[in-house]
């Protein structure tokens, strides 16, 4: 069982949690994630790791409110326990030396890119972090990326902070502007997509990391597949992060609409749960 030493609203219906995890802690890389399962009943839910604390075993996730489990996930306390927190998963983000790095994230992707320029800024590159969502207030952790980028770009659906539009307009200017030598972006797939035709246009070799839909994270129930230049890749042991621009973003869409009318369902009776515990009360 794994503890939850601290619990924080950063943002509408976005959490951090610290969890319990010494081994994570200890081994966790920029770019790795977590599966966790909050009971025996509970389904397998991966999570980027967005930061570590190995001197007290602490492992910070980010979550947004966006289905059963996650929701469940907020619903619980200071003090309660996870039953499964298993990690670190995946690749670990190159880091190295390029130059000039542009990281683009949207929405709670930015939890995720988080980790990724604090190591890329250590190994001596230039970060230009560009930011987008719908409006000011869903933005999260200003704060952390002002400390970890040369500078910070917004961009708003309505005009709130930074520029009034979508961050490949953002990304645009900058690439106009000076020379870029890689392009870091995560967030929605429609997002992804958009920067990496940008970018593809210009030739700059830019990664995305995939949050497909996954199962065991061992690459052996094959629930993630994803197609990177022509070739079936599995995100949990290949990726998350691969070349966008041999991405195959239409198969990844439709993939991940597959079982939105089940997770409506699963949402529905959780949601009726809840207001029955309320009733008893």
């Amino acid at each position: 069982m794994y503890k939850i030493i601290s619990k924080k609203e950063i943002g509408p219906k976005v959490r951090t949690y610290e969890i319990c995890a010494p081994e994570i802690a200890r081994n966790a890389k920029a770019g790795q994630f977590v599966i966790f399962r909050i009971d025996d009943k509970g389904e397998r839910v991966p999570l980027t790791v967005a930061g570590t604390d190995p001197q007290k075993g602490l492992v910070r996730i980010i979550f947004q409110e966006v289905g059963k489990s996650t929701m469940q996930l907020a619903s619980l306390c200071e003090g309660d326990c996870i039953k499964d927190f298993a990690g670190p998963l995946g690749r670990p983000t190159e880091i190295k030396k390029y130059g000039t790095v542009v990281a683009v994230a949207g929405g709670v992707g930015t939890a995720e890119v988080l980790p990724v320029i604090k190591e890329l800024k250590q190994a001596g590159n230039r970060i230009i972090t560009v930011v987008g969502a719908r409006c000011k207030d869903l933005i999260i952790l200003e704060d952390e990326l002002k400390r970890e980028s040369d500078l910070l770009l917004f961009a708003t659906n309505d005009g709130t902070l930074g520029i009034k539009g979508f961050v490949t307009a953002v990304l645009k200017d900058v690439i106009s502007r000076e020379k870029i030598d890689i392009v870091y972006a995560i967030g929605p797939v429609p997002m992804m997509k958009a920067v990496a035709e940008l970018t593809m246009l210009k030739r700059i070799k830019t990664l995305v990391s995939l949050s497909p839909i996954m199962l065991d994270g061992t690459g052996m129930c094959g629930a993630c597949r994803v197609s990177i230049g022509g070739k079936m890749k599995f995100v949990c042991v290949d990726g998350p992060e691969f070349d966008a621009h041999y991405v195959n973003w239409e198969e990844l869409a439709s993939r991940l609409e597959l079982f939105k009318n089940l997770e409506k369902i699963s949402v529905d009776k959780f949601k009726y749960s809840q207001e029955c515990k309320c009733h008893k009360k």
